[in-house]
């Protein structure tokens, strides 16, 4: 298991740096000064310009630039100042994340709860109403847009319950309730059905025909025997899909204005701020990492027959 780990983790280098420099190369490409973008409507002098460029090393090779930049964040942890505010990217980042982070978890719990149980009585009711209405309900939820989503709620919900249409307080539950349902929508969905795809085929396993012969109580062979492996897909699908929660937050937190890490991505994109955008990038890419990495040592628990060489 410790190779394994220690593998996993040296995999991960590739896949970082080849990430983080391609977002680099595509700032770097965007159209736009964000350097000038700083004087807004005055027009700097040409040796302004030219001395904040170097303050801030944008006059370098673009890959001298990422270089520098990787080798600050590693060594010393900095992840540059963000050009517009003068701020450490650091505390930008500690802003940002906490928000983003209790929206995506409380995206997941959401998930989990709603979409194994829709799941697991979709399956259990396999060719029946239930199983039908279930299918046209997850469906709808993998049509509908994030933002028609969020539009139908505040409408619909929030407006006529007199409810803040946005949320004004991230540490409020109440207040981010609306926001993680929208963002966990389309992912429940894909929960449920998964969770039913593989509840109907371990229903019909050589595996669970031995557990009913040999007599064991219904409770034992559906909670142990039949949930346990029908939960190994999902727990995949889980694990990922928190690095992906998070990143596709964008929307979600632009349409309940949620200052997150998709608010300062998309204004990091506008003001082409290449130190703030590949700091939260990375932070991103970091937590899916990890989660994949996770999502593969728990296989062991839940089916021990699976071996790590």
């Amino acid at each position: 298991m410790g190779r394994y780990v220690i593998r996993r983790l040296l995999q991960m280098i590739p896949v970082f740096i080849g990430t983080t420099l391609l977002i680099f190369i595509a700032v770097y490409a965007l159209p736009g000064d964000p350097v000038r973008g700083l004087f807004g409507d005055k027009t700097p002098s040409g040796a302004q310009l030219a001395s904040l460029r170097h303050e801030y090393g944008l006059d370098r090779n673009i890959f001298v630039q990422y270089g520098n930049y990787m080798w600050n964040m590693v060594a010393h942890f900095d992840f540059g100042t963000q050009i517009a505010s003068g701020r450490p990217v650091t505390d930008i980042l500690g802003d940002a994340f906490p928000v983003t982070i209790r929206l995506a978890v409380f995206a997941l719990v959401l998930e989990i709860v709603f979409g194994i149980a829709l799941g697991v009585i979709s399956g259990m009711f396999a060719g029946k109403f239930l199983d039908q209405a279930i299918l046209v309900l997850t469906l709808l939820f993998i049509a509908i847009p994030v933002f028609v989503l969020a539009f139908l709620i505040k409408a619909a919900i929030l407006f006529p319950a007199d409810l803040p249409p946005n949320v004004n307080d991230s540490n409020n539950l109440g207040q981010m309730l609306a926001p993680a349902a929208v963002l966990a929508t389309a992912s429940l969905a894909y929960v449920a059905r998964l969770t039913r795809g593989t509840l109907v085929e371990n229903r019909r396993a050589d595996y669970m025909r031995t557990a009913v012969a040999k007599g064991l109580p219904r409770r034992r062979v559906i909670g142990v025997h039949l949930m346990r492996n029908s939960l190994i897909p999902v727990v995949t699908f889980l694990g990922t899909d928190l690095g992906a929660l998070m990143g596709g937050a964008i929307v979600t937190e632009g349409a309940f204005n949620i200052k997150g890490v998709g608010g300062t991505i998309y204004e990091s994109l506008v003001r082409r701020e290449g130190t703030t955008l590949v700091g939260l990038v990375t932070i991103l890419v970091l937590v899916y990492l990890l989660c994949s990495l996770l999502v593969d040592l728990l296989y062991a628990v839940l089916d021990p027959r699976i071996r790590y060489a």
